[in-house]
């Protein structure tokens, strides 16, 4: 009987030697099941019919034949390790056995033994804890048999209680058992097209390969499958959305969900709305043509035949939330309701009093809701808003609360959408799927509003592709004139001195400044800070404002302050008369002061690089020039204290973190240092996958394997367009491996 790899949901104790004891260590790795341990898939690979003698340790994994010298102990009680001193032909090395005691036995003095294993230099000695052997005597006798006496063997990521050869030999059960029957999940054309496995033989071959060419064939294999069927759910949304937004049939033609407004322009490209109108008149400034051509795509959208689904990106300061603004006033111009969810209190109210500024005087009839709107003020404002006296609401995820209803939600926008959840999205939309008040053409039961998500934080294209496949992607280049670059200036914290000197200057000539701390205060995890561990935004509040800037007003700024103290505390920092703002990431977003022109940010290795380039778009937004100081650990002070002399490391494997930080030195493209920054972090934090649990990807990386990735969106599309119901018999396996073997489940805004 054949199946598709991910029906294997038997148990893993199915499998001979795994009990219950075995089963729950590796459950820790998320194997639970005969599917799981398949789909667990090698991080590396080692050669073993390559010679690689123990003088070459730093060059990869050692293969080579040695002899035992002497055994040993170091530590004590419990921590009591076994040591193992062998030679080869080039050097002699020492193994750490840690909590296997037993190999001692073994590996008797004067024996002589095939190693394996991964070395390092450290307190004098070629060291390994991470290390197999093989008899000599038993691999020249032939012996050993089946997969474990392949050329090339699996590494893979262990945890505690779980060692290499045990995991190999279980793989290699389930592979003998199961792996014959497994059915291939691509269109033969398609295997056939790029001379790819079949799924059973790409199986086998990612964990056993015969040849590194084999390998490489099982691994194109199977991140094209993965890819491919990741581009096939990001298809079928785009399908769906657009199905469930076509609103009602009326002889031959479809009736768009916003059909009354589109009558009225027939040609949605031709102009502005009045209110859109009336809006820029107002305005000091003209749009950039980036915002220009956002708000003209952003019209079309909005008068087309299917809900608008679209992802605005732009750097910092390029203007977003004026063309969210304008596409507000076409909505309710239309006669429905606006919702602009912010992940923060302080970006939210940011949003409502900018809205209340330039939209009130329109007669836009305007509210702000988050969870600490007291009870009869907030009972109050839900009446007003189910009743439609409300034309556009500002918030958090309160939005969203089960009590509250919309008469007629038809446009939401997400802001810094990288910060909520799936699930946390879905729920605002649903939010507009029914209607309170009559339906109507312009206002169908189940048609979803229009959606426009933002990120200063940009998307790369290779993520794009995968998570906002279905979206329609406007992006704003350029910025508003005048505005300097900020200058940028890396610091290890044992010049830190000079720094603080620079931003006293700068405070003594009016201006402010941010102190940004990767913690809220320190932990029993953390050293203090006189020994070296990390500084923290309480500790360092206190210290900056009595021993570095005793002249300045300093104020402290984090989660966990009550909402009405930060925001009089950002009123008090607005209007001059707190001159610093020690904080948290809690300023990365929402938080507009053009007098601010230095941002130095401690412990900078500790953030991630879009996140510091959002750090330092909190200045510069004014006309003075504005500093970004960038202060991280000292490297070498770090590699002493953990017993290695940095002269024995290379300048990379010395400081990875500086090298990580010179791209924020080197690019003010917040596009390119996205690219860089999902290279250090992954996809998940960038595009709000990890809260879902979403993007759960085996071997294929989105990044890297962007190549790769295009190629399957294109097969995908083609497939899906040309027979959206997958009916035709080669594409029937497709259908059939999204009904019975669900790859990735679910896949939603």
């Amino acid at each position: 009987m054949t199946m598709f790899l991910r029906e294997l949901k038997g148990p893993v104790t199915r499998l001979r030697g795994v009990g219950d004891a075995a089963a729950a260590k590796l459950a820790r790795l998320g194997i639970t099941t005969v599917a799981a341990l398949l789909c667990h898939y090698p991080w590396e690979w080692e050669d073993r019919s390559r010679h690689v003698p123990l003088k070459d340790w730093m060059k990869g994994r050692i293969c080579t034949e040695v002899t035992v010298l002497a055994q040993d102990w170091f530590g004590y009680g419990a921590m009591r390790t076994l040591k193992i001193y062998v030679e080869d032909e080039s050097a002699r090395a020492s193994l750490a056995c840690f909590h296997r005691p037993h190999i001692g036995k073994t590996l008797e003095v004067g024996t002589r033994w095939r190693l394996f294993g991964k070395f390092y230099f450290k307190r004098g000695e070629i060291q390994s804890s991470d290390f197999d052997y093989e008899p000599l005597a038993a691999i020249n006798s032939g012996k050993s048999h089946g997969l474990l006496n392949n050329p090339i063997m699996p590494i893979y990521h262990l945890t505690e209680g779980i060692k290499m050869k045990p995991l190999r030999k279980l793989t290699s059960r389930a592979l003998e058992e199961f792996g014959p029957a497994l059915e291939d999940e691509l269109p033969m054309s398609l295997i056939a097209r790029d001379g790819l496995l079949h799924k059973r033989d790409a199986v086998r071959a990612i964990h056993f390969p015969t040849s590194w060419e084999e390998r490489d064939r099982a691994r194109k294999t199977l991140k094209y499958e993965e890819l491919f069927y990741l581009e096939v759910m990001v298809g079928r949304r785009a399908i769906q959305r657009k199905n469930k937004g076509t609103g009602v049939v009326v002889g031959n033609q479809v009736v768009s969900h916003n059909a009354e407004f589109t009558n009225k322009n027939p040609d949605p490209s031709s102009s502005l709305t009045p209110l859109q109108r009336r809006l820029l008149e107002r305005l000091p400034f003209s749009l950039t043509p980036g915002q220009e051509a956002a708000v003209k795509e952003i019209n079309q959208d909005m008068d087309g035949p299917f809900p608008m689904a679209r992802l605005l990106q732009g750097d910092v300061g390029s203007g977003k939330t004026l063309v969210s603004f304008l596409a507000a006033l076409k909505a309710v111009e239309a006669g429905g309701q606006a919702a602009l969810m912010a992940p923060t209190e302080l970006l939210a109210r940011q949003h409502a009093e900018n809205a209340a500024l330039i939209l009130e005087p329109l007669g836009i009839r305007l509210a702000f809701l988050t969870g600490n709107i007291k009870a009869a003020g907030r009972a109050q404002l839900l009446r007003a808003l189910t009743a439609g006296e409300i034309d556009m609401v500002a918030g958090t995820h309160a939005l969203f609360s089960k009590d509250v209803a919309y008469n007629n939600l038809t446009f939401v926008v997400v802001d810094e959408q990288h910060r909520f959840g799936v699930l946390q999205r879905q729920a605002i939309m649903a939010k507009g799927q029914i209607a309170v008040g009559d339906l109507s053409p312009g206002n169908i039961a189940g048609s979803p509003p229009d959606l426009l998500m933002m990120s200063a934080t940009p998307i790369p294209r290779s993520l794009a592709l995968t998570v906002f496949g279905d979206l329609d992607v406007s992006v704003i280049r350029d910025m508003p004139p005048g505005r300097k670059p900020v200058k940028t200036h890396l610091a290890t914290q044992s010049n830190e001195t000079k720094v603080y000197n620079f931003v006293r200057k700068e405070l003594e000539a009016g201006r402010q400044a941010y102190f940004v701390y990767p913690l809220i205060e320190g932990g029993d995890e953390n050293v203090a800070i006189k020994d070296g561990g990390l500084k923290d935004a309480v500790s360092m509040a206190e210290r900056l404002s009595k021993e570095i800037f005793p002249k300045f007003p300093l104020k402290l700024l984090h989660s966990k302050i009550d909402d009405e103290e930060k925001r009089l505390t950002m009123d008090a920092f607005r209007r001059g008369e707190i001159k610093i703002l020690a904080a948290t990431s809690v300023v990365e977003v929402g938080v507009d002061v053009p007098n601010a022109s230095c941002m130095v940010v401690e412990h900078a290795e500790r953030f991630g690089l879009s996140a510091l380039h959002q750090l330092r778009g909190r200045v510069g937004r004014g006309s003075d020039q504005a500093y970004c100081f960038l202060i991280y650990s000292d490297q070498d002070e770090e590699l002493r204290k953990q017993g290695i002399n940095p002269q024995d490391l290379s300048e990379e494997e010395r400081s990875p973190q500086g090298k990580r930080l010179m791209v924020m030195l080197e690019n003010t493209d917040g596009f390119v240092i996205a690219e860089k920054d999902l290279l250090f972090r992954g996809p998940g934090q960038i595009s709000g996958l990890e809260q879902s649990g979403y993007l759960k990807l085996g071997i294929a990386d989105p990044v890297k394997d962007a190549v790769e990735l295009a190629r399957a969106r294109t097969d995908a599309f083609a497939i899906l367009e040309a027979d959206p119901g997958l009916e035709q018999s080669e594409n029937r396996v497709i259908a059939e491996v999204l009904e019975r073997a669900a790859p990735f489940g679910e896949v939603g805004l």
